[in-house]
């Protein structure tokens, strides 16, 4: 299924111009998602990829970003992967409540392809042993920093005020089952 991201409207964006996401359930209960930003990609402050590892405060730039719960409300994961193929995967007890690292995440595998005017990063998780994200509620998000040092925020649905990932409005995506 593709979703279509949308800006805050707090937060002007000069150089993209749209973000789809493809998201996919391969067999054996993975997650691929493929984020498609399109714009002037040189005018982007884009990281160096770097050695793949997990790493905290990806969001700080150019950052993609999935939530996950449930079909019931309350806890939630939050998985960011940054184009120098860094990542996190955070466990929420509900709203911001109960952060901690998901240990139980293996690595995700995170491909970053850029020409001109599209830039694409892919990356596919293992969830098989997640059972409580089957048919649950998915939330994608980006966070898009200019070579001018501005941030715009892109999100599937965003809440009223402030930009906020992390609203139970912001998961307006539903994930299918494997």
């Amino acid at each position: 299924m593709r979703y279509r991201l949308t800006r805050h409207p707090d937060s002007p964006c000069a150089a993209v111009t749209e973000i789809e996401v493809d998201v996919a359930r391969p067999p054996g209960g993975g997650l691929a998602l493929s984020y498609i930003v399109a714009g002037n990609i040189s005018d982007l402050l884009m990281p160096a990829v770097t050695e793949s590892k997990c790493a905290d405060e990806l969001w700080r730039h150019t950052c993609f970003e999935a939530f996950i719960r449930g079909a019931q409300a309350g806890g939630y994961y939050e998985f960011n992967f940054a184009p120098s193929s860094q990542w996190a995967a955070y466990r929420f007890d509900g709203y911001r409540s109960g952060m901690r690292a998901a240990t139980e995440i293996a690595a995700p595998k995170i491909e970053v392809v850029s020409a001109g005017d599209c830039c694409t990063l892919r990356a596919v998780l293992e969830l098989s042993e997640l059972s409580v994200l089957s048919l649950g509620r998915l939330g994608l998000s980006a966070v898009i920093e200019e070579a001018n040092g501005r941030k715009s925020y892109w999100a599937l649905a965003h809440p009223p005020g402030k930009p906020d990932f992390h609203h139970p409005d912001c998961f307006a995506g539903k994930l299918s089952p494997a």
